[in-house]
């Protein structure tokens, strides 16, 4: 027998040693039940199936390479609409249209419904400036906001002629003349910016605010808004002061405002003001806001959403002249449904929906507590 085999049957014949007692596993501590306060996003605007709503008339010089950014106005059951068109020669003017349910276009101008008279483009501040485009077009009005009070339609956009100098104008029309598309009673525009500054996105609030007009020119670094007795103070010698600086924004989804959208729409709650804001995650793309305004001091900011209410994520958002961009100049309600038009790509017309007491309501509503599981580290 090998000394390999003697060594096994004597270790085999010993007393075997006493297990030592095994110690108790340590476990791991259910996880704590944390009570924290979180508020509800608003409802996303629903955008319609039959998007795009209106595309550039390629047999229409002047509108054949973009329509977009309309402004609207509910008047006598119809949806009116001053959207923005450029065609060859890159001029910017704007076209009419009508709908009576929101959605499906019955009816479209042939020719602009409103286009600056040679002269005002002229007036403008002359510089060296190299002539850049604006959304597509090397000179005249743009992006559009529509407001009517008391029987006169007004009318605020863009007069554009390059770079160094971007100027809001005002115009209007009583609303019986806009009404029959007489477009020759338009009022002679004036300037209601300063010379030789940049500014854009000015709306008028679709009702006088403790028997004033008010005019919203800015939502960043603040609420900034002008009150008048009468608009005819803006004479085209008196300018309405602005300042607007891209100012961080700690809490929530924005990098920076851009600017107002649509005329405010007045609710249960407040002032519904949409804005134009770049996302902190990819500042490329032009993503739409919305927040709620004291109504009797609309410099208060009672309410705002966490997150982007409408984002560029369908093709025709991001496949046009500038991609990524979801721009809206107006909105209106009718039988208690929010239609908000936007242009999609800087190239076509478009349209989201949802209930207005259901989108504004998760947006107003108080903080409620909400539980969730604490993750414990390993």
């Amino acid at each position: 027998m090998t000394k390999m085999w003697l060594k096994r049957i004597k270790n085999f014949l010993k007393k075997p040693k006493p297990k030592k007692p095994r110690k108790k596993r340590k476990t791991r501590p259910k996880p704590k039940l944390i009570i924290r306060k979180c508020t509800q996003l608003p409802l996303k605007l629903e955008k319609a199936i039959s998007n795009p709503i209106m595309e550039p008339k390629y047999k229409n010089k002047w509108e054949s390479w973009q329509t977009f950014n309309p402004a609207a106005i509910y008047l006598n059951n119809k949806v009116h609409f001053l959207y923005r068109a450029i065609g060859e020669g890159g001029l910017s003017v704007f076209g009419y249209a009508s709908s009576k349910n929101g959605i499906h276009i019955d009816e479209r101008s042939e020719t602009p419904a409103y286009a600056l008279k040679r002269g005002f483009l002229e007036s403008l501040t002359k510089t060296n400036a190299p002539g850049y485009s604006s959304g597509g077009s090397v000179s005249g009005c743009e992006d559009p906001r529509i407001a009517e009070i008391d029987g006169t339609i007004y009318l605020i956009y863009t007069t554009f002629s390059n770079w160094s100098e971007l100027r809001l104008t005002l115009t209007s029309i009583s609303k019986d003349d806009f009404l029959n598309k007489k477009w020759d009673q338009w009022k002679k525009p004036v300037f209601i910016s300063a010379p030789n500054e940049i500014h854009k996105n000015w709306v008028l609030f679709p009702e006088k605010i403790n028997n004033k007009y008010a005019i919203l020119h800015s939502i960043s670094p603040n609420i900034q808004i002008d009150y008048f007795d009468s608009l005819d103070e803006l004479d085209g010698k008196t300018f309405i002061k602005s300042s607007y600086s891209r100012s961080y924004i700690k809490d929530g989804w924005e990098a920076y405002f851009r600017g107002v959208g649509p005329s405010p729409i007045k609710t249960s709650k407040g002032w519904l003001v949409l804005y134009h804001a770049e996302d902190k995650k990819d500042t490329s793309k032009y993503k739409l806001g919305a927040m709620i305004l004291d109504l009797k001091d609309p410099t208060k900011i009672l309410y705002r959403a966490k997150q982007p209410v409408l984002e560029p994520s369908l093709p025709y958002e991001n496949n046009g002249f500038k991609s990524g961009i979801v721009y809206s100049c107006g909105a209106v309600v009718i039988d208690d449904t929010l239609f908000v038009y936007y242009g999609g790509a800087d190239t076509v017309v478009c349209v989201a929906t949802a209930n207005l007491e259901e989108f504004i309501e998760p947006l107003t509503q108080k903080l409620r507590k909400t539980s969730f599981i604490k993750k414990l580290k390993k």
